[in-house]
């Protein structure tokens, strides 16, 4: 695989993202994930929109679209900056364990320190143990001081209701 490329992704990557995020869905949900043509309508309408609040990062190698970071930088954060938060990192198959994770993990980076953020922060499951000895490896600190929450479906639905 030749250099691997970052950039951030335009209105006019509505297709390429969709893919990217059909290939995201079918390697965590299987036969459960949303249609391409589903996940790329939302991709156009919403994700890559100019009224969106995420950013995409997508990797490049031989003009081919192989990964992609989602994020977003959310204040507060200490000392009047910035947090970016990484969203979700996903790798194409072809493309795992060759450095684009990586890259695309210093790209985002580079994108906190010039937008001024004093951290880069993300989750990862605990059972990823790829993602997780990647994380590791580059010398991320884990934070047990954290507990991550959510609501979804229908305890989502009841808890906006006041239920």
């Amino acid at each position: 695989m030749s250099d691997v490329a970052c950039r951030l992704a335009t209105a006019a990557d509505f297709e390429t993202v969709g893919a990217l995020f059909h290939q995201n869905a079918r390697h965590y949900f299987g036969d459960r994930a949303p249609s391409l043509d589903a996940i790329t309508a939302q991709v156009r309408g919403d994700v890559l929109a100019e009224h969106a609040n995420i950013e995409i990062l997508l990797a490049e190698a031989d003009g081919q679209a192989i990964g992609f970071a989602s994020f977003a930088v959310v204040h507060p954060a200490p000392d009047l900056g910035g947090q970016l938060f990484l969203k979700d990192l996903f790798v194409t198959a072809a493309a795992r364990s060759g450095g684009t994770g990586l890259t695309l993990l210093r790209a985002l980076a580079r994108i906190a320190v010039e937008r001024g953020c004093v951290r880069l922060d993300w989750t990862a499951e605990d059972d990823n143990a790829r993602a997780l000895a990647l994380y590791d490896r580059i010398g991320a600190r884990r934070l047990p001081e954290k507990i991550y929450y959510r609501f979804d479906g229908d305890a989502l639905k009841d808890f906006a209701e006041g239920q």
